[in-house]
């Protein structure tokens, strides 16, 4: 099964378009989000077309091809106008003999792990900048973010095949990281 990842869209329906856009040229099965959906939060700035409703139409129709977890700035009003769950903090995948534990990063990440198993991999968003560390029992994974990227790093999201992940710019459709 063919994912595409990606984080934190907080309300921008111009990105949100694009991720769409990249969800069908790809041809995945399942589009993962890991959570901050529709709103912006406190924090940051608006996002370019900042608007939530468009997102949630964007949204609703592949509500039966989309996983997704909590992020810190959805909530159970959120769930009410989302066809698809989005409540759960974490959701865990299996990886041949490992697992993926997906979830938002605000409260499980790589100062406060969840329960893995040497191998497994860990991926969350929320801090809007991508990554891939091994570390020696584990592999942390961030597809970044698809509308507020941070640290100068693109608006982006990953592509797993089941076997590898590729973090692709979604400006440019290019890969810019392979694990």
């Amino acid at each position: 099964m063919k994912l595409l990842i990606a984080s934190d869209i907080h309300g921008s329906a111009y990105y949100c378009r694009k991720l769409l856009d990249a969800f069908q040229t790809e041809k995945a099965d399942k589009l993962l989000l890991l959570g901050d959906i529709l709103y912006h939060g406190p924090r940051n700035d608006l996002p370019r077309e900042y608007a939530p409703k468009e997102v949630i139409a964007l949204l609703n129709p592949l509500k039966d091809r989309i996983y997704c977890v909590r992020g810190n700035c959805d909530s159970e009003v959120d769930q009410m106008v989302l066809s698809f769950p989005i409540l759960a903090d974490y959701a865990v995948f299996p990886f041949g003999s490992h697992a993926i534990y997906a979830t938002h990063g605000h409260v499980f990440h790589e100062n406060n792990l969840p329960p893995l198993a040497d191998g497994d991999i860990l991926l969350h968003g929320h801090t809007h900048i991508p990554k891939c560390i091994r570390h020696e029992r584990y592999t942390y994974l961030n597809p970044g973010s698809v509308s507020l990227p941070k640290e100068n790093s693109p608006h982006s999201y990953i592509r797993f095949d089941g076997e590898h992940f590729d973090w692709v710019d979604l400006d440019t459709g290019e890969t810019y990281l392979h694990f």
